[in-house]
């Protein structure tokens, strides 16, 4: 009796054993199980924050500094421009391409398409001199400021010339490449076959150039609106990842970062230029495949 216990013990447990190994060749048979050699690219949408920020705006008979300028996004909502090829750069949009270096690293280029609109409905102080020559249509804001309130709504316009308007409208492109760690969290969710269904972590980090088209209406003068290398970003994000049958998915982010522009063009003269620096928050929904070549 003894002897029979033990062999279907024996029994049982290499039967066990036969079909763990089974399950475990077929998850490692799976696609999603591996992601090195992947490429992937993905296109979204996002919605912005900023901080204040003080801008100094300087050329040959001006210096001067608005100080804790408030800023805004400029959103599109759900709409077909998203992925109409003539109208793409209108809505504030994400691009991402990207390659699996191992398992769970990914190296990207992208572009966040986002936009930068200062809030014209605010009082802002201002410091530093403008004596542009008195036949400029601008001169009527020449003086000495000193933390000097200035209201830029509109309609409170000096003989009809704005002081200022400022955007990053087409748009305040940050061009960047990301460092990116994915993790499978699936079987948190108690999902068995990831080929059809697959939750993924990925927190990322992200440095680029600002590679603006800057809309300045500046004391009258007729603005740049052309792009221009300004400066750089840093940038970290953290998202939650759900890819369907293998290869297509949607993935939501939230990232973070600072901008640093030192060199924005803002009229037609070279001796013209404007400086901010700035923290920005996106929340990004973005739709995308996963593919081998």
């Amino acid at each position: 009796m003894k002897k029979i216990i033990l062999f279907t013990a024996f029994l049982a447990f290499s039967f066990a054993n036969t079909v763990n190994a089974q399950e475990d060749i077929k998850v490692q048979d799976r696609y999603t199980a591996h992601n090195k050699g992947k490429f992937f690219v993905s296109w979204g949408g996002n919605r912005d924050s900023y901080t204040k920020s003080d801008v100094n705006y300087k050329g040959k008979d001006y210096n001067f500094t608005v100080e804790n300028m408030a800023a805004h996004d400029k959103p599109k909502g759900w709409h077909v421009d998203y992925v109409n090829p003539s109208r793409m750069t209108i809505p504030q949009t994400n691009f991402r391409l990207g390659y699996f270096i191992s398992d769970h690293y990914s190296v990207t280029l992208g572009v966040d398409h986002m936009k930068y609109v200062m809030t014209q409905d605010q009082t802002a102080n201002i410091t530093g001199t403008i004596n542009l020559p008195a036949g400029e249509s601008g001169s009527i804001y020449n003086g000495v400021y000193n933390n000097t309130p200035v209201n830029f709504a509109q309609g409170t316009e000096v003989g009809g010339i704005p002081f200022l308007m400022y955007e990053h409208t087409d748009g305040l492109n940050y061009v960047n490449t990301e460092v990116s760690r994915h993790d499978d969290i699936s079987s948190l969710f108690k999902i068995g076959n990831t080929d059809k269904i697959q939750v993924n972590l990925t927190e990322g980090v992200g440095v680029g150039v600002l590679y603006p088209k800057t809309n300045t209406t500046l004391l009258g003068k007729e603005r740049h609106d052309d792009f221009h290398v300004s400066g750089y970003g840093t940038s970290l994000k953290a998202g939650l990842n759900v890819t369907f049958f293998k290869h297509f998915y949607v993935q939501g982010e939230l990232k973070g970062g600072y901008i640093n522009m030192q060199d924005i063009r803002t009229t037609k003269s070279s001796e013209d230029s404007a400086s901010q620096d700035f923290f920005f928050f996106q929340r990004i929904i973005a739709f995308g495949g996963i593919f081998r070549i």
